[in-house]
Parts: structure tokens; C-alpha cells; sequence
């Protein structure tokens, strides 16, 4: 009886040794969002894309893709390429789920990942809907990351005053902003 104590004794301190260097091998959870997810109306999605004047050539990215909405679009209706950025874990999820559902796994990719600190330099379109702070405080990387002449559109947020949109539209009820990189301020 006495062998078994000490051995479950021993075990225990094993596992407790072990305990520490598993979670550091756990990836670390990323923050809190951004922003609360709202789907955009399919409406808006094709009069984002069509405002950028989007084509089989292009890649969009889009930042804070939720369920995915953006890029099944991009991929299924205008035959590009796409890549979606989120950092709920559950909206990737969906996501995912969406772009299988839509047969364009192909085309598009799924990162979960925090949109300020991914690589975007690939884009040639870039979607947002994210408030107006965020399209903001996106602007440097923006500019620095991505080649002159992409396109950026954002629904119901613009980047301020500072910078004007070059084209606005509306639809149902939500305005569509377009700017073309390199953003210039006025």
C-alpha cells in the first residue's frame, strides 16, 4: 500500500512538472474584438465589390471578415481571390463553414489571426467594416503595406475628414466608400 502512495505520489509531481512546459506550448489566445460582428446585407457586399471594381485578377482581403460573407462573394461572383481576417475564433469557424458551403475553398483563405498585425501586402482590394476609429488607426499600414493603385472600401465607416472618400455610394440605406492606395490627406 505504502509502494502505491509513493508511486501516485510521484506521478503527481510528474504531471505537475510537465503541467507548465504544455502551456507553453499552447498558442496564446488572441484579444478581444475590435468590434461586435454584424453581417453586411448581400446588397452591400456586391456594391462593395463592384465599387472596387473587383475581377478575376484580384485578391481581396477582407479585415474583420465575420462569416465570411465578403470573400465567398469576391470568389463566387467575380471569380477573384480572397482572403479573410478574423479574430473570433467563431467567426472564422463560420467562415470556413461558409466558403465550403459555397464551393470556393479554392479561391479563398480563412486566417485567424488580429488584422493590425497581419501581412495584407498581397491585396489588391481591401474591405472593411469597422468603425471609423479603426479604418483610423488602419491607415499607416494601409498605406505602407499595400502597392499604389488598391482599392479600399469600407461600408457605413469612412476614414474621416482628414481623408475624404474618392467616390461614395448608397445602398440600402448604408453608404459604400471607395479610396485608392497611396491615401493621400487633404
Amino acid at each position: 500500500m505504502r509502494a502505491r502512495l509513493m508511486a501516485v505520489a510521484m506521478l503527481a509531481g510528474m504531471v505537475a512538472l510537465a503541467a507548465p512546459a504544455v502551456a507553453q506550448q499552447t498558442a496564446p489566445a488572441l484579444r478581444e474584438p475590435d468590434v461586435i460582428f454584424v453581417p453586411t446585407p448581400a446588397e452591400v457586399v456586391t456594391a462593395m465589390l463592384k465599387l472596387a471594381n473587383v475581377t478575376s485578377k484580384d485578391v481581396v482581403y477582407d479585415l474583420g471578415c465575420g462569416d465570411g460573407m465578403i470573400v465567398a462573394a469576391a470568389a463566387r461572383e467575380f471569380g477573384a481571390r480572397a482572403v479573410g481576417i478574423d479574430i473570433n475564433p467563431v467567426r472564422v469557424k463560420e467562415a470556413n463553414e461558409r466558403i465550403a458551403k459555397d464551393k470556393v475553398t479554392d479561391k479563398v483563405k480563412i486566417v485567424n489571426a488580429d488584422l493590425f498585425e497581419s501581412p495584407i501586402g498581397d491585396a489588391t482590394v481591401v474591405t472593411l467594416y469597422l468603425l471609423q476609429s479603426l479604418n483610423e488607426k488602419l491607415i499607416p499600414k494601409l498605406n505602407k503595406e499595400l502597392k499604389p493603385g488598391t482599392r479600399i472600401v469600407s461600408q457605413t465607416f469612412s476614414m474621416g475628414e482628414k481623408y475624404p472618400a474618392e467616390k461614395t455610394v448608397e445602398v440600402a440605406g448604408r453608404s459604400v466608400y471607395l479610396w485608392t492606395v497611396p491615401m493621400k490627406a487633404k
